[in-house]
């Protein structure tokens, strides 16, 4: 009994190494862990910029107001060259590889994030201004909505871009749940110790969770990068 041998030119045979090869591009191109790893580092080093130079200001009745200018002007800059570096490091990363990068897409849409933020800050502060916070509880999307246009949760709808572009499910899982972490999840307790410690407290933890998860996945997804190799 004789097996018959397959021609070199097959063509299930050709097709199945072509697909073969675009995905091993596809994962030699991925420089998911330092996209993760840059965002981690810069909204971790936004908490003491928010703390330092956030105004608070409290009434002997106990009644207090904040304003978050410092936080305002740091992250479109800090946004800017953060998707400058890692625009950066997939070009290094391809160019070593002698492949091409699809990054100019997330570059764009992370470059127009940071516009976002302080448009949507913007729009809210004249929404506010004009229409009065209604007496009792807040609905619970108005605090979704408040989180999702944070930095921290705008940097969430960014790198859904960066895994349609990589085609990257494990990316797409964990943004996901990192977007339902920072918009559902994420404690919002102004009631931490004096207020005016308080109040920076309270608003430094949601960003000290978000970058500490950003910091674990980019440490999982370099774990990963380094056991396909």
């Amino acid at each position: 009994m004789t097996a018959e041998s397959m021609p070199a030119d097959d063509p299930r045979r050709v097709l199945s190494d072509m697909r073969a090869l675009a995905h091993r591009v596809r994962l030699d191109r991925r420089m998911t862990w330092g996209a993760l790893l840059i965002l981690a580092a810069v909204t971790l080093a936004a908490v003491p910029f928010d703390w330092f130079f956030m105004k608070v200001q409290c009434l002997p009745d106990g009644s207090c107001t904040f304003s978050r200018r410092g936080m305002l002007f740091y992250w479109p800059l800090a946004s800017l060259l953060a998707y400058a570096a890692i625009t950066y490091i997939y070009l290094r990363a391809a160019r070593a590889r002698g492949l091409s990068a699809r990054v100019l897409p997330y570059a764009i849409t992370g470059a127009a994030t940071t516009v976002l933020f302080p448009t949507a800050w913007a729009a809210m502060s004249v929404y506010l201004s004009s229409h009065p916070v209604p007496e009792g509880p807040l609905p619970y999307w108005w605090f979704a909505l408040d989180r999702l246009i944070m930095p921290w949760g705008v940097i969430g709808l960014s790198l859904l871009v960066l895994a349609g572009l990589e085609r990257n499910v494990l990316l797409l899982v964990f943004t996901v749940g990192y977007l339902a972490l920072v918009v559902l999840a994420l404690p919002m307790n102004f009631g931490f110790g004096p207020p005016h410690w308080g109040i920076r407290l309270g608003l430094a933890v949601p960003q000290l969770i978000a970058g500490a998860v950003l910091l674990l996945g980019a440490a999982g997804f370099r774990v990963a990068a380094r056991r396909r190799r």
